[in-house]
């Protein structure tokens, strides 16, 4: 028995007892024709991160085939309008076999794929997202031997009616059961939902934040993924956002992935593990049980393109709300184990499952684009000399929570996150040429992300939504259904 099909909750797999990796077109139409499907959903996510969706009716064998095989034009100049002129703007949508699922959500039986993007010559097109990534994923394993896989952790908050019943303690959420914490029901039916998706979930539980607003609850939650390859891991990401907005929305529920909701509360982030793999096997642990070498000097990558990171992990004014002390999130560029007051910080993990943890990120990322900025960081990091790169780990460690008093010293030597998106902007425009390298971030695109993070103007927009109350609601609005 396959133990990664057996109980496998997406309806395909289960089906054709196979791994997603190993569908064909044949397989998908043999499920069609045996379950009688009606409809085809291709899906992809466009510039702002969000998923996009387009209806089939499957009117024949032959035209669910020709969908299969061959996809279909959409306008890309409204997908992608910073990288896309309307005079020369045709794109395709080819559908990737190994996302199927059926939609959970229709009434009409709908198989659903996710899709990559291709120009009119039948090449990846170069400003895609997900053709990003693939471009730095294989830069990464042809650069070092290694494989990069990833995982995700997904905060969010769910807003409700007040209820005067065991009401919760004040940002005391974490791991609350019923009847304090009003909403596990809801959060157990999105992992239910998320996993017939394809999406390989570990675990869910509250998190720290929960407090009152103008008569609503407001909930935080949290989904924590299985480390995947990272192609599979933006997937699973990108999914589990459309499913928790869905049945929100059917619950009669809100949902936000904001970065932040108010000042004084905890913010929501999309914290990424990641773990270094050679022919199947984690070695992101030596022999000895401890941190390798290897996982030390891609960490030291991460540190030295930290800064920049946020233009892909951090793209509105708001997320910088967030990177505030005391708030457990990151503000400047370390390291550290167990440490939650550090930009990476390395988990406990049982041999075989180690991973080390980016914290800057919040769901204001196009999940793509991170990934790909993940990867480039942590090949730099194996790219660079191995006792420079050593030196980089050992300058950036810390064993401390940076933000107490008596550490005053030792923060004031580490380098500062960005504070806004004008300062994100100016630390991707300093290092561009290596995301740029081994062709993976096309020029355009960072000309594109720079042009967006510069619009916001918002290098003292912090300053005076502290002093202004109105301003920060006006803005947490405008970004309150972000990413």
């Amino acid at each position: 028995m396959d133990k990664l099909i057996a109980l496998n909750p997406n309806e395909v797999v289960a089906f054709l007892q196979k791994r997603p990796q190993d569908f064909t077109r044949e397989d998908l139409l043999h499920f069609i024709c045996e379950k009688g499907i009606r409809m085809i959903d291709f899906m992809y996510p466009a510039e702002d991160g969000r998923v996009k969706t387009l209806n089939f009716t499957v009117n024949s064998l032959e035209y669910a085939d020709t969908i299969l095989t061959e996809g279909e034009r959409v306008d890309g100049s409204s997908l992608f309008p910073s990288f896309i002129e309307a005079g020369n703007s045709d794109l395709y949508v080819i559908p990737r076999y190994s996302t199927a699922f059926v939609d959970p959500f229709c009434e009409i039986p709908t198989l659903c794929l996710l899709c990559g993007f291709f120009d009119k010559t039948g090449k990846p097109f170069d400003c895609a997202p997900h053709a990003t990534l693939m471009r730095a994923e294989k830069a990464f394993e042809d650069s070092t031997g290694l494989q990069f896989e990833a995982m995700g952790e997904l905060e969010y908050y769910v807003i409700t009616d007040e209820d005067p019943l065991f009401p919760a303690t004040d940002q005391k959420g974490y791991h609350e059961s019923e009847p304090f914490a009003k909403l596990n029901d809801f959060r157990r039916a999105c992992m239910d939902h998320v996993a017939k998706t394809g999406g390989q979930i570990k675990y869910g539980h509250s998190e720290v934040g929960n407090f009152t607003l103008d008569g609503k609850v407001y909930e935080q939650n949290e989904i924590e993924f299985l480390p995947c390859p990272v192609e599979t891991a933006a997937d699973q990401l990108l999914l589990a956002k459309w499913v928790i907005r869905n049945l929100a929305y059917q619950w009669g529920l809100d949902v936000s992935f904001a970065p932040k909701i108010t000042t004084g509360k905890a913010g929501s982030g999309m914290h990424i593990h990641m773990r270094l793999m050679r022919k199947g096997e984690n070695v992101t642990l030596g022999a000895d049980g401890q941190l390798s070498g290897l996982a030390r000097r891609a960490i030291a990558g991460l540190m030295k393109m930290a800064p920049s990171i946020t233009a892909f992990g951090n793209k509105n004014p708001i997320s910088y709300f967030r990177l505030v002390p005391h708030q457990e999130a990151p503000t400047n560029v370390c390291w550290g184990d167990c440490n939650r007051s550090a930009l990476v910080r390395v988990p406990l993990g049982f041999p075989g499952k180690q991973t080390f943890e980016m914290r800057s990120p919040d769901c204001s990322a196009d999940i793509y684009q991170l990934m790909a900025g993940l990867c480039v960081a942590a090949r730099i990091g194996l790219e660079m000399p191995e006792e420079e790169a050593l030196r980089l780990a050992d300058a950036t460690y810390v064993d401390m929570d940076i933000h107490r008093s008596e550490n005053a010293a030792r923060l004031a030597t580490l380098q500062q996150l960005p504070t806004c998106c004008t300062e994100s902007a100016a630390c991707l425009e300093a290092v561009r040429s290596v995301y740029e390298a081994a062709d993976v971030f096309r020029p355009r695109m960072i000309d594109g992300i720079l042009a967006a993070l510069r619009s916001f103007d918002d290098a003292r927009l912090h300053q005076e939504a502290h002093a202004d109350p109105k301003l920060m609601r006006q803005l947490v609005a405008r970004y309150f259904y972000c990413g």
